[in-house]
């Protein structure tokens, strides 16, 4: 059944441009993404389809290009567009960072790192580089695997912080597995990167995890 035929009320773009988006469930938003349907499928039906072949939309955003594209109805201009999308949000909220003090605004912090790595298929070990007034300057990706004191080397990390020229950083990594337990080997590497930038007058601030749709904060956590 197709959507023009449907009560206004109940169409996706109709419901979010009088209710806002926030009212809409994932399938609906998808189903505005997406435009249109293929044949026998409206947009709404190939959204549900699309969430319950990929298990939800956190998976769906992690598919490689050769899994999305492979779905009937999908192709690269389709993951072209969803993979613009994310990057638009991405960057709306490093712009908020570049114009915020993050000891001040630690939630907008929070959401752009778990923006940036959160759909991560494998460990990413990440730095938030600040000026000395706490604003962002940059967010780098320095290491992928497992982050333990064999894979994060102190040295690289602070050519990388002087080539910067940050006053402070934020350590980041996501765990795809969804613990939001900090392991011994995730306190062992900070505590080395600490003392590291010590030598060069430079603060780690925090060290986030991002597990999912949690972000755990070690120094909320009383860890550093």
């Amino acid at each position: 059944m197709s959507i023009s035929t449907w009560p206004e009320s109940e169409r996706p773009r109709e419901k979010l441009l009088s209710k806002g988006p926030q009212t809409l469930s994932d399938a609906e938003l998808l189903a505005i993404f997406l435009r249109t349907g293929i044949k026998g499928r409206s947009a709404i039906e190939l959204a549900r389809d699309l969430l319950a072949h990929f298990g939800g939309l956190k998976p769906l955003l992690r598919a490689s290009e050769q899994e999305f594209c492979s779905y009937k109805g999908m192709g690269l201009a389709k993951y072209a567009q969803l993979h613009a999308s994310l990057e638009v949000s991405k960057r709306v909220l490093k712009d908020e960072l570049r114009e915020s003090d993050v000891i001040t605004s630690p939630d907008v912090c929070k959401r752009y790192v778990q923006h940036a790595l959160a759909n991560r298929q494998h460990e990413t070990f990440a730095v938030l580089y600040l000026n000395n007034q706490h604003a962002i300057l940059d967010m780098e990706e320095l290491f992928q695997g497992t982050i333990d004191a064999a894979s994060v080397y102190p040295r690289e990390v602070v050519r990388h912080v002087l080539n910067k020229g940050a006053a402070a950083v934020i350590l980041c990594h996501n765990h795809p597995s969804g613990s939001t337990q900090a392991s011994q080997a995730d306190i062992q590497i900070t505590r080395r990167l600490q003392s590291a930038l010590e030598l060069i007058d430079v603060r780690v601030l925090d060290h986030l995890i991002v597990a999912g749709s949690h972000v755990v904060s070690f120094t909320e956590q009383g860890l550093m």
